[in-house]
């Protein structure tokens, strides 16, 4: 292909060849490193050539995602057919889009025209990928946020880099993945997560579910953020309850607290027992199965069952749950009971098991055919504790005759 081909953003504005080692002065401008500074060393000028603004400064920043995309580009080329086409007009636009992204004072606007070019199918996603715009938009999204988070325009560079992101293939494989899982992107997503718009939190927990998925680990990433993350998380399940992104918070929440005891003590102390107790009795299927599963990896903590007990709708809201959901649910909730049974078995917690309906579904579920975890449980419940629900006043005295448990 002809010099003449290539984006004009690639091109030195002294000699107008294509730049090996793009440099970047103070107004933005990038040249090819020895051309800017023979215009200033041997003609000792101290004025930018493209513009003819007077410096205050003559130094000069390595342009490396304009290097990056050079690069690419050549390399796209080489790997292309024996008779390649033109590249379209859609490409031109988005590479010289990327080689101005990180000096241009107009980010916002660069990464909505990048965006609706992404948007416009899988061949302008992949074309975005192999041009090394994944680099370009990820280091837009952790130096707005981690270098400077402070600034409004700074922060919606850094939700629309997150919202194009948002649009890329996610599996381990892929390299949006591979550069967004890293420390200060994992860390960039959650900031958008405590402080961005509505839209912007739906984008980060979109990616963090993705992420979620692999084995990643959250450790880093929680000795950064702490508490901020889980009541980021937990605001979101609350606020959006019936939305995708709560849905997504929930998994996210699931597999962090699956991760590690400490993470578990971490949203205990962030109030998830409250938050998801209140919010079960309304919950459909999906989400109360969920719901069930937090708190049990919760209520494996002594903390945990601490806050169940704790919270006044506690014991009953998972009791009105057995038996009205699903399978998955009934047995969540028989898990949990046998926690706090046989780990933290007070009186209180005790008499509300009965009172509140889960000994007599408990009852019930001695007598399904066949054995089960579930069953066992189950079995194991009443042996520890058949006697003394037999012997309260609020013992249904229609189950008496029912109650096939040892004594």
């Amino acid at each position: 292909m002809d010099k003449a081909d290539y984006p004009p953003d690639f091109r030195c504005p002294i000699s107008m060849e294509v730049m090996k080692d793009p440099v970047t002065i103070l107004t933005g401008v990038s040249y090819e490193r020895k051309n800017i500074e023979k215009w200033f060393d041997t003609y000792n000028k101290k004025t930018c050539p493209a513009t003819m603004q007077r410096l205050q400064s003559l130094d000069m920043t390595p342009n490396h995602t304009l290097k990056r995309l050079i690069l690419a580009w050549q390399n796209r080329l080489v790997t292309s057919s024996s008779s390649p086409s033109h590249p379209s007009i859609n490409h031109d636009e988005m590479v010289s889009l990327f080689s101005t992204l990180e000096s241009s004072p107009f980010k916002v606007t660069s990464l909505r025209k990048i965006r609706s070019i992404v948007e416009l199918g899988d061949d302008t996603r992949s074309d975005f990928i192999r041009s090394g715009g994944v680099e370009a938009v990820v280091q837009i999204l952790v130096n707005q946020t981690v270098v400077d988070n402070s600034d409004f325009v700074s922060f919606r560079a850094c939700e629309e880099a997150l919202g194009l992101l948002h649009l890329l293939p996610l599996s381990e494989e892929d390299k949006t993945f591979q550069l967004l899982s890293k420390p200060e992107p994992m860390k960039s997503i959650a900031i958008v997560l405590q402080r961005g718009s509505a839209e912007a939190r739906l984008y980060a927990i979109t990616v963090f579910r993705q992420i979620a998925k692999t084995d990643i680990g959250w450790n880093l990433l929680l000795q950064d953020q702490g508490m901020d993350l889980f009541k980021s998380l937990l605001e979101l399940i609350y606020d959006e309850i019936g939305s995708k992104a709560s849905s997504c918070a929930l998994e996210v929440l699931i597999e962090i607290l699956a991760s590690s005891k400490k993470s578990r003590l971490m949203a205990i102390e962030a109030g998830a027992v409250c938050v998801l107790i209140e919010l079960l009795p309304d919950s459909n299927r999906s989400k109360c199965e969920k719901m069930l599963l937090l708190i049990k990896l919760m209520c494996e903590c002594a903390e945990g069952r601490m806050a169940l007990v704790e919270h006044g709708l506690g014991i009953p809201a998972v009791s009105k749950k057995l038996l009205h959901v699903s399978d998955s649910a009934t047995k969540l909730g028989v898990k949990i009971f046998w926690l706090m049974s046989t780990f933290h078995p007070t009186e209180r917690v005790l008499e509300e098991m009965l009172i509140y309906g889960a000994v007599k579904k408990l009852v019930a579920l001695i007598h399904l055919d066949g054995r089960s975890s579930t069953k066992y449980k189950v079995l194991n419940m009443f042996k520890l504790h058949g006697n003394s629900w037999r012997r309260h006043p609020c013992f249904p005295c229609d189950l008496k005759d029912y109650l096939g448990c040892p004594e």
